[in-house]
């Protein structure tokens, strides 16, 4: 019983900080470009891995191919889905965006039955449809309003939770011949290469280089790059590692809708984000679609299956 508890106290600090991490991201664009918020995040996140490797004495045992195969992986992630997530949020509110990637576990059902030929309930694809119904209904209200910029933005958002579900689909294989902390430090080296590369490319090009380290001036987004590097990028990781052990997927994947919420109601309490009523409706269409989604999942041997 206490191990349970445990992981479920685990699952809700890991929702608590995901559904934050939006909030902080928006804290660092007011100081930082989206290049170098990601650079300097993923440079944070690596040193804090780089420390924890040493403390742990764990070695990394890898060959080149390994490396090429996990490097391929972070393509999609973490390159691409904190691409699109930070220049999304250049162009949408925090809250917003939570309610969208709310869909990842939706999309990662969808491509698990495409890619690895899982079988799904009618049930769930009745959910599936509900939950994606939500994040078009909120993209055509914010067109409709005129507010083309965060179409844009909402779009940008909605490609983030693309790739991290297919992140989740080719991932899969990894994880069970590599423990988490050997795929999540390698994944940290790539974002910090790949992020640090094009960003100082980018100040070279511009001749602003002396302005990359300057967002450190300011003690906002100090705070919040040690808490998207630290926590968000690697403490998350361990957090829903240890729930995993302890507790179904089905239900880990649930707390995605309590990250939604915080997400939410950070934006409209500490940024004073606007939340139109249509955002409401719509997050509660995703919410019934996600917790359908893994309601119906749970009771996969029904003669549903199709």
């Amino acid at each position: 019983m206490s191990e349970n508890r445990n992981a479920y106290i685990s699952a809700t600090i890991y929702a608590i900080i995901i559904g934050l991490s939006f909030m902080f991201v928006k804290v660092t664009l007011t100081v930082a470009t989206p290049l170098d918020t990601l650079a300097h995040r993923f440079t944070i996140a690596w040193i804090a891995a780089t420390v924890l490797f040493v403390l742990k004495k764990e070695s990394i045992k890898v060959t080149k191919k390994d490396v090429q195969q996990i490097a391929l992986l972070a393509i999609l992630y973490p390159t691409l889905f904190f691409a699109f997530q930070v220049f999304g949020l250049v162009h949408t509110s925090s809250s917003e965006a939570g309610i969208i990637q709310a869909t990842i576990p939706i999309f990662t059902l969808i491509f698990a039955s495409i890619i690895l030929k899982e079988t799904s309930t009618r049930s769930q694809k009745i959910a599936i449809g509900l939950s994606v119904l939500g994040v078009m209904y909120i993209m055509y209200m914010n067109g409709a309003g005129g507010t083309n910029t965060s179409l844009f933005g909402a779009g940008l958002i909605l490609l983030s939770a693309l790739t991290s579900s297919l992140y989740n689909v080719f991932a899969r294989k990894l994880t069970q011949r590599y423990s988490l902390f050997t795929i999540t430090y390698i994944m940290t080296l790539f974002g910090f290469i790949a992020f640090n590369g094009l960003a100082l490319t980018n100040h070279i090009m511009n001749g602003t280089v002396d302005q990359f380290m300057q967002p450190f001036g300011h003690w906002d987004f100090v705070l919040a790059i040690l808490y998207l590097g630290i926590l968000s990028s690697l403490g998350t990781s361990y957090l829903s590692n240890y729930a995993l052990s302890k507790i179904d997927a089905s239900k880990m994947s649930v707390f995605s809708n309590f990250a939604t919420l915080i997400t939410i109601l950070a934006g409209v309490i500490f940024l004073k984000e606007e939340f139109h009523l249509y955002h409401i409706a719509g997050s509660i269409i995703i919410i019934i679609g996600v917790v359908g989604t893994n309601y119906f999942g749970a009771r996969g041997k029904s003669n549903e299956k199709i």
